[in-house]
């Protein structure tokens, strides 16, 4: 109960509230008086001068429809107009949207207008001057009869301007500057610095002016961000300006060359290197004419790095260059003279003909600029004549003239005494800074005839009245021309049929038949020119075979060879021997005619084949030239041993000393796995040679003995071969090798050698192909083939009696025994008899003749024709 009074109690009291309330709002009602509201709200506007402002006068009144004569006054009361209306842009659109401001070319700067339906009248300034700081009056009639008044006071202001203040400036390195920060507002501001955050105060470098900040002395380390901070208290207004500084340093070009070389035809280049901050720019000027080089033909100027270049230098590029560096600090400029370099040219080196004993003058003349120096040397020597009296021959001198104003040169190369030695090809050489010139001349010596070359020729030989050539050749500047005498005569007088000469341009030939025995005598060529004669004499001799052979001896004794050294008969100066003759036969035949015969070259080995084991042979010996065989001599009877073992083969390889293992000779391997073993055929001493055996066993030396390891020895039999490869050896070691050769008889004696593997891995690499090669595709196709062709051939001989074999099978057979002979003995022409008497018919003569080329002894057969035999 006493709740529920509570509650109604609580609503009572606002009932009575909310009753109160709008008692009082309507007696304020009743209250209102008419006004006009000028908005904003403030009694005083202060803005600043240039900034719009839009006033605003509304009536407030309890019906707008009573108002009228709703205008502005400006500070002289004077009524202000409306817009007109080609200048009349509406505010507000017809739903009372603000719409974007517009002014006209020349829009008022101040006017009135209507909005929010013409119940409000808006004062627009386009923009505040000071001369339109004043009160400003808004006037209305209300019911005709009550007039309406509110003012406003419009102040303005001047803000902060800044008038000289670029956010970049630049100093220049080393003066006062400065840095401009020109402000301008009304109050007056005040001004202060600050550098990276930090304010600056007067003191030392820095002074703060009306101007800006005074920097003295400026240097790279003022580069940086300045703040220019400008404040009025009256209006609270703050404003920054960023100003950055850098020092800028003027260019400074480096100092070119006074003097620059240039060659003419060839392209030339100059950098002009310049400091400076920014980094400067290049301009090259041709100072004689005042021209940028950069529009010049053959010219181009790289402005970024300074460089000039000059394609195909030119005679007119001569003059005075300017390289000028700018940047916005100033300029610097260095000048440099081109000197344009003509390469030197020899205009003048003309060949001279001097006699012998007489001065030469060799003059050579060059222009280029500067003037080039002229030298002289003998074509293809590298050594130069010096300027002056030569040390190395004081005949010759060689003097220099030069015109610097022509830029010619005259060398001049004075030989004394001259000689036919110095006759020859000469290089005059021209050299300045541009190039060097050459060009060779010759200076022809005259001498009277000589036969110098002639002195050493031998006689000459003719026999059987076969013609003789004798033949003159003078060594003569000029052209000697050549006389025959005989017996103190002319030739040509003697009118001599068997003698009658033969000119060949610079040589003379006097051809003779000699018919008797007087034509073998001296005769005399006599060579004249303008300068003197000489003689030579030529004798014409007989040839005769040569001399019996004084000696001959066995030196190297088989069963089946005998190698002799025969001693040569003297020998007439130009009739050298040709070939060395031999007969021989058995003992126990008493008649030469039936010997066997062979012929060597005089420098081949005189090894006698193909002779019977155990069996007494008779030896005779003669000299052969180009007149023919001499007389038999030297007679040699010698025995031939039985049929017994080889000879010891001879190892190819020439032993050398390691001087790091003592006195022992060494063969040494290229590579240290295998070795390449190489031996000559040794004499078989009457049976063939059937095989080779190596034996190779490694070991090393201990206290000056070999040892030998025997259990890693290793031995090879090898069939008819020469050289055998011997294969996994070990690197760096020694082997003994041990070779022998064997024939039916038994084996030679042993031919030993000490061998040394190489270190570490071969130099040459080897590869074992299991594959066969091309070579042996194609031997094993034509085995193939010859096989083939052997069979059929049987097949015809055994069907047909055709073919090789049945041509075989027809010839007269030999006895087992004479085969045996004849494979004993040798070849089948040294068998044939020697006839040496020309009456007896029943005689053959074969001859045959060996030469041996120092590696291979070759025979043939048939006569030798010497060498220097008579024309």
């Amino acid at each position: 109960m006493a709740a529920q009074f509570a509650k109604s109690g609580h609503a009572a009291v606002l009932m009575l509230l909310v009753w109160i309330t709008l008692l009082g709002t309507a007696s304020s009602q009743r209250q209102k008086q008419p006004s006009l509201q000028i908005l904003p709200a403030s009694s005083v506007q202060r803005k600043p001068v240039g900034h719009s402002l839009l006033l605003t006068c509304r009536p407030d009144v309890p019906d707008t429809n009573l108002i009228s004569d709703l205008r502005w006054n400006d500070n002289r009361n004077m009524t202000i107009l409306p817009k007109p209306m080609n200048y009349y842009y509406p505010l507000y659109d017809s739903k009372g949207r603000k719409l974007p401001t517009k002014t006209g070319p020349s829009s008022p700067m101040i006017y009135t207008e209507s909005i929010a339906g013409g119940s409000a009248l808006a004062l627009i300034f386009n923009s505040l001057q000071e001369s339109m700081a004043g009160t400003y009056f808004c006037a209305a009639s209300y019911s005709v009869t009550e007039k309406l008044n509110a003012a406003v006071v419009v102040e303005t202001y001047v803000a902060i301007t800044w008038k000289d203040a670029p956010t970049d400036q630049r100093p220049l390195l080393g003066s006062d500057y400065i840095v401009r920060c020109e402000v301008t507002a009304n109050p007056p501001a005040t001004v202060d610095w600050l550098r990276n955050g930090d304010q600056i105060k007067s003191s030392g470098r820095y002074v703060i002016e009306n101007r800006g900040l005074l920097i003295k002395n400026i240097t790279e380390a003022d580069d940086g961000q300045y703040t220019c901070r400008a404040a009025v208290m009256s209006t609270g207004e703050l404003k920054n300006r960023e100003i950055r500084v850098e020092v800028q340093i003027m260019p400074e070009v480096q100092q070119l060359p006074l003097v620059m070389d240039a060659v003419e035809g060839q392209s030339f280049s100059v950098m002009c290197n310049a400091t400076g901050k920014p980094v400067p720019e290049f301009q090259w000027i041709k100072r004689g004419t005042q021209q940028d080089a950069a529009g010049l033909d053959r010219f181009s100027v790289n402005a970024i790095t300074g460089q000039l270049d000059i394609s195909n230098v030119q005679q007119q590029d001569h003059d005075s260059y300017a390289c000028i560096a700018r940047n916005p600090a100033g300029q610097s400029e260095s000048v440099a003279k081109l000197n344009v370099l003509i390469r030197p040219k020899i205009i003048e080196f003309i060949n001279i003909t001097v006699s012998e004993d007489e001065e030469a003058v060799f003059v050579c003349r060059a222009f280029g600029r500067p003037a080039p120096e002229i030298t002289f040397r003998r074509y293809g020597s590298v050594e130069e004549y010096s300027i002056g009296l030569q040390v190395s021959d004081d005949r010759i001198i060689l003097e220099q003239s030069t015109d610097d104003e022509k830029g010619e040169t005259a060398g001049t190369l004075r030989i004394s005494k001259l000689a036919t030695t110095d006759d020859g090809l000469y290089e005059c050489i021209a050299r300045n800074r541009g190039d060097v010139a050459f060009k060779v001349g010759h200076i022809t010596v005259e001498y009277r005839p000589i036969f110098d070359h002639m002195k050493a020729l031998p006689p000459v030989y003719t026999w059987e009245e076969r013609p003789a050539n004798l033949s003159c050749f003078a060594q003569a500047i000029p052209n000697a021309t050549i006389e025959w005498r005989w017996n103190d005569r002319r030739v040509q007088d003697f009118k001599d049929l068997n003698m009658h000469i033969e000119d060949h341009g610079l040589r003379s030939d006097l051809i003779i038949t000699p018919r008797d025995r007087r034509y073998f005598s001296a005769y005399k060529c006599v060579a004249r020119n303008k300068l003197g004669s000489a003689e030579h004499v030529m004798e014409l001799r007989e040839a005769r075979i040569p001399d019996m052979v004084p000696q001959a001896k066995p030196r190297i004794v088989s069963a089946t060879s005998i190698t002799f050294d025969i001693m040569a008969p003297p020998v007439e100066p130009g009739l050298p021997l040709t070939a060395f003759s031999v007969q021989w036969k058995e003992q126990i035949q008493p008649d030469w005619n039936f010997a066997s015969n062979r012929t060597w070259s005089p420098d081949s080995p005189y090894i006698v084949e193909g002779l019977r084991p155990q069996t007494a042979y008779s030896f005779r010996f003669a000299a052969r030239n180009v007149v023919g065989l001499g007389q038999w001599s030297a007679y040699v009877e010698q025995s031939t041993p039985r049929r017994s073992e080889p000879e010891t083969p001879r190892i190819l390889h020439t032993p050398i000393q390691d001087e790091e293992e003592g006195n022992d000779p060494i063969v040494t391997s290229p590579y240290a796995d295998h070795f390449d073993m190489r031996w000559s055929i040794p004499v078989d001493n009457g049976e063939p040679i059937d095989m080779y055996r190596i034996k190779y066993c490694p070991g090393t030396k201990v206290n000056g003995y070999w040892t030998e390891m025997e259990e890693h020895c290793i031995e090879q039999d090898i069939a008819r071969m020469t050289n055998y490869e011997m294969r996994n050896l070990q690197a760096d070691t020694y082997y003994r090798i041990e070779l022998t050769a064997h024939n039916a008889i038994g084996f030679s004696k042993a031919a030993h050698v000490l061998m040394k593997t190489a270190r570490g891995i071969d130099v040459v690499l080897r590869v074992d192909s299991p594959t066969l090669s091309s070579a042996a595709v194609i031997g094993i196709v034509t085995g193939s083939v010859l096989l083939l062709l052997l069979i059929a051939d049987l097949l015809c001989c055994a069907f047909g009696n055709l073919g090789i074999f049945a041509t075989l099978c027809r010839k007269t057979k030999r006895s087992p025994s004479d085969l045996d002979d004849e494979a004993k003995l040798g070849r089948e022409d040294e068998k044939q008899p020697l006839n040496t008497q020309p009456d007896a018919a029943s005689a053959v003569k074969v001859n045959s003749s060996v030469e041996y080329d120092g590696r291979v002894v070759h025979s043939r057969s048939g006569e030798i024709i010497g060498k220097n035999s008579a024309v």
